[in-house]
Formats: C-alpha cells, structure tokens, sequence
C-alpha cells in the first residue's frame, strides 16, 4: 500500500502586502509569495506531528509558499525537497486581479472546460496533477509521500475519485470526509492499492 499526503500550503504573506512596484503579473507575483511568520510557525508545527514521521519523499510545486512548507517535513525526516511546477496553482490567465469575472471560481468549477485566454481550465489542471501522481505512485510504490500544494489544485485532482460541491461536502464512496471549508496546511491521506486504485481518503485534523 502507498500512503499520499496532499496538504495544501501554509499561511501566506499576501495578506499584508502594500503597494507592489513590479512590471509582473499576476502569476509570477503568486508564485514568488512567502509564508506570513504564522505561516511558518504553523507549518513547524504541524511537521511535528507523529503522522508525518517516517516519510519516504516529500514533493512541493515550485511555489514559494509551498517549498517553505515542506521544508519542515523534508527536514524532520532528514529528507530533500523534491519540486514540480506540475503541482502549481491553476493558472487563471489574467495580468491583474480586476480582469477575473465574479463568478469565475463557481462557473470554473461546474465546468471543467471553462478558462479565460491562456488559463487552465478544471479539466487541464486535473489531467496535469493526475499525471504527475501516477508518475509518483509507480516510482514510490509502498511508501510515505508527501505532496505540498494549493487548494483548487487538489480539489481539481480529488474529483478523480470523489463527489465534490462547491463550498460544501466532498464524499468518497458516499461517504463525506471533508466540509469543503479550506484550511492553511489543510491535509488529505489517500491510501493506494497494489493496482495504484485509491481505497481510502481521509481528512486529517492537527
């Protein structure tokens, strides 16, 4: 059995930003965001948790806030951090904040194929992550993985096996295991069998 740990980024510094004298869009603003000192404290918490002892590989997207998260684990358990830009956040395909439509996150997530210009749509983000983490599974086969992220992104790729609503219950074999209410550090353990089929999916709570 293959354990995977998809757990999204902790808190980020965004939240206190002023004025930002860069010719950078939005995705390469993203990307370059830190974690806030919480943010740091939270995940240095968190990575002292017995569940994450004994990891045998840690991935992050190539995200500054993801890479500062999974340095914690990565160290805990004397472990480099691995990094994909296949793990990265949905791209939205807009320069500033001002050009995304209201409701682009609801009409994105009831249609898989809706994007804007050169963005992602659900389906692209989804067959990306899927991707990656079959890759994942047949070079780790029986071990711990850990897989630091962003929350659309992991929701895109949990639609693979479960029944997800917007800002609500996400269900797994018709059972909810999450209230669809995005935590930082917010952590999913998927169990896989012999035949990489996911058998179990649970929502850890720290």
């Amino acid at each position: 059995m293959t354990t995977v740990y998809l757990m999204r980024h902790s808190e980020p510094f965004k939240e206190h930003r002023g004025i930002e004298d860069t010719r950078e869009n939005i995705l390469f603003s993203n990307i370059k965001t830190p974690l806030s000192v919480s943010g740091e404290h939270l995940a240095e918490k968190i990575s002292t948790n017995s569940e994450f002892n004994n990891l045998d590989v840690v991935w992050s997207s190539n995200y500054v806030r993801t890479m500062s998260t999974a340095k914690y684990f990565a160290y805990r358990n004397n472990l480099k951090v691995n990094v994909s830009d296949k793990l990265g956040e949905r791209i939205h395909g807009i320069k500033t904040w001002d050009e995304l439509p209201s409701n682009f996150e609801i009409h994105q997530f009831e249609d898989e194929n809706y994007k804007i210009d050169n963005g992602e749509s659900q389906k692209e983000v989804r067959e990306r992550l899927t991707d990656f983490l079959m890759t994942i599974l047949k070079m780790y086969k029986d071990k711990r993985i850990l897989i630091v992220g962003h929350s659309t992104a992991t929701a895109y790729l949990l639609k693979n096996w479960c029944d997800i609503s917007y800002l609500d219950n996400y269900k797994f074999k018709e059972n909810i295991f999450f209230n669809g209410k995005w935590n930082y550090c917010e952590t999913f353990k998927l169990e896989f069998d012999e035949n990489n089929d996911l058998i179990s999916i649970n929502n850890l709570k720290f």
